[in-house]
């Protein structure tokens, strides 16, 4: 399945939008438009499902509570509302499920979370409609949803495993080098690849090396001098550990580890990997940062050749105008943000008329998208001493 749409209100930056999504979707726009608080909508779906350590009141809190996701455009109705839509594709209108859940806050004591409501919807039949009678006789029930409640989501438990496997990637270089300076080193699930290599090594052996070996393949054309990647634990701590072989005019002098590869190395090899992993939406935070602008143009297509083959929905924002000149992308698979006063606006490019007609033309989309999101006045900065 694929989220194929999106309803939000009062979330973050956003008071209100309603948006169909594609099964790759580029989100685009300027500086604190939103665009990591877009990805943050589905990371906060999984983290309610999440079977360990997950739920509401967790997905919440980490967040610093109502008060910061809460829009501060938002004024007469201040609740909090995600609702998404769930299909086989994105050329099919009519959805599998949906699910929706609105948030407000205790209006007194610890002042927490409360569901001001949870729906879920199966092939248009509504099968979960929150607050029930019991919910209406103990206020603390609407403290959980039932989506995290493996007693209560039977009947959509389908949709709870399917939120609770969204992954997050934006993968800082340095983290992975150096896993002891974070205590979530040893997460699975972490967002910024501390645990990694723990992933690589839990794949079984076959899988490993079949990934592995299509990921040497596309660094043989993107890393200079690469010739050879392998995984393997050290002997002696058990860290796990990648290696490549660069070639030296010494036989077997040019093996270097995770620890000694670039930037730009370690973010592809997480991006390639991860797209190989499940399929499940992945979410995609700026895959071009460290990447020469000659691998960032070809991103577009590689993405779209590994999800098609696992059927894997693909969210990414991105400001690279390499990355978005893909002669593939269609005008219906860039989301542009536009930030106001009331809350950031968000609009499909093909829903612009004089975008959807330059599109048409064949014109590049990186380069008539980011002109429409590009800050204005932004040349005022050369003038700054």
């Amino acid at each position: 399945m694929i989220i194929s749409r999106i309803s939000i209100k009062n979330w973050r930056n956003f008071k209100t939008i309603d948006t169909p999504l594609s099964e790759r979707q580029f989100v685009v726009g300027p500086n604190a438009s939103g665009k990591s608080n877009f990805l943050d909508v589905f990371r906060f779906l999984r983290d309610i499902a999440k079977s360990d350590g997950g739920g509401l009141q967790k997905a919440v809190q980490t967040r610093g509570g109502v008060s910061k996701i809460r829009c501060l455009a938002a004024r007469r109705d201040p609740d909090i509302e995600i609702d998404v839509s769930l299909s086989d594709d994105d050329e099919n209108s009519t959805a599998v499920w949906r699910y929706s859940i609105g948030i407000r806050q205790e209006q007194r004591g610890f002042r927490q979370p409360l569901l001001s409501h949870e729906h879920v919807w199966k092939e248009g039949r509504l099968i979960l409609n929150r607050p029930d009678r019991d919910d209406k006789k103990d206020e603390e029930r609407l403290k959980q949803t039932h989506l995290e409640q493996v007693s209560a989501n039977k009947e959509f438990r389908e949709v709870a495993r399917f939120f609770e496997a969204i992954t997050y990637l934006h993968l800082v270089p340095q983290l992975l080098r150096y896993p002891e300076l974070s205590q979530a080193s040893r997460l699975e699930n972490d967002p910024f690849g501390q645990g990694f290599l723990e992933r690589v090594a839990k794949a079984p052996p076959k899988t490993q090396l079949a990934r592995l070996r299509k990921i040497e393949e596309a660094l043989k054309i993107a890393v200079p001098q690469l010739e050879q990647l392998k995984f393997e634990r050290d002997t002696t701590t058990g860290q796990p550990h990648l290696l490549a072989l660069y070639s030296h005019w010494r036989p077997n002098a040019g093996w270097q580890s995770e620890d000694q590869f670039s930037d730009g190395t370690l973010r592809l090899i997480g991006l390639l990997w991860s797209l190989f992993e499940g399929q499940s939406p992945l979410l995609l935070e700026e895959p071009e940062l460290s990447l020469n602008d000659g691998v960032t143009r070809h991103l577009a297509g590689i993405i779209r050749r590994l999800q098609r083959s696992r059927r894997r929905q693909a969210i990414i924002s991105t400001h690279s105008e390499a990355l978005l000149n893909d002669e593939g992308i269609g005008g219906n698979e860039i989301l542009m943000l536009f930030p106001s006063k009331e809350g950031t606006e968000a609009k499909i490019a093909t829903e612009d008329r004089d975008l959807a007609e330059l599109l048409g033309a064949g014109l590049p989309p990186g380069d008539i998208v980011l002109s429409k999101t590009r800050v204005k006045g932004a040349e005022q900065l050369g003038l700054f001493e």
